[in-house]
């Protein structure tokens, strides 16, 4: 598959790993609806990637949400080729914490949003790239989730974290053996620490003491190598139903 005709659709694509992984897209020569729940980013990602981009409100947790952002991209872009799903929350607590048993609609929201989220883009996406002409491989879409290092080496107060994440990656290998038959393949990225919005936010000795701990190269991760390792996902035919880690060797303490 060539990123030079990609139609991709990214949740959270608005920032972090998904607007990178975007911006890859965009300047390869493909299009690129961006979904995403915060309106005003999303519009401005979109104005700044220009006119082979789109942004169309979506909660990946509501399944008719997403029905209708698929369609509406599927419109726009006339087909889907590519779907990468970085939308996900990383809210975190101690299962028993100083005010009693961690609340289970928490725990819930998280799985609704990561692992739910996921599956809500990659069924919907796999339904309209069926339908693709296949490639001279057989190739009519790719599909790639991301999970993280938290999937494997899950620190205390990500249990709801983890969970969602490891069900992400358990899901991928029983979605690329199905969707086999139509030439889709999914795939899945486990990034380690990397410089999203939410670490950009932390105070830079933070930044720099958890860059630190990554064994080599001895930063954060920077989107953009992210963004690497789904062009070479979607452009490498054999790499199908695998977890990617892109995580600098790093393997996360207990906490």
């Amino acid at each position: 598959m060539d990123l030079a005709t990609a139609k991709a659709v990214i949740s959270g694509g608005a920032s972090g790993l998904g607007f990178a992984t975007a911006q890859r897209v965009i300047a390869a020569g493909g299009q690129v609806v961006l979904l995403d729940i915060n309106d005003q980013q999303g519009v401005a990602s979109a104005n700044k990637l220009g006119k082979r981009a789109k942004y169309v409100n979506t909660d990946v947790s509501n399944e008719a949400s997403v029905k209708n952002a698929l369609g509406m991209a599927n419109d726009a872009m006339a087909g889907i080729t590519l779907a990468v799903n970085c939308a996900g929350i990383a809210t975190a607590g101690r299962t028993l914490g100083r005010d009693g048993p961690w609340p289970s609609e928490l725990f819930n929201r998280v799985i609704q949003v990561n692992l739910v989220g996921s599956y809500n883009v990659t069924k919907e996406a796999a339904a309209f790239m069926q339908h693709n002409q296949p490639n001279a491989d057989g190739e009519r879409g790719v599909i790639i989730s991301t999970a993280s290092i938290a999937a494997f080496e899950g620190q205390i107060g990500q249990a709801a974290y983890s969970a969602s994440k490891g069900g992400v990656v358990g899901m991928m290998l029983p979605l690329a053996r199905e969707f086999a038959a139509f030439g889709i393949r999914v795939n899945t990225i486990a990034p380690g620490v990397f410089l999203t919005p939410m670490v950009a936010g932390m105070p830079p000795e933070v930044q720099e003491s958890l860059g630190k701990q990554v064994p080599f190269p001895p930063r954060l991760g920077r989107p953009e190598e992210y963004a690497d390792a789904v062009a070479f996902i979607y452009g490498t035919a054999m790499v199908n139903g695998e977890t990617i880690r892109v995580d600098g060797a790093i393997r996360m303490q207990p906490k």
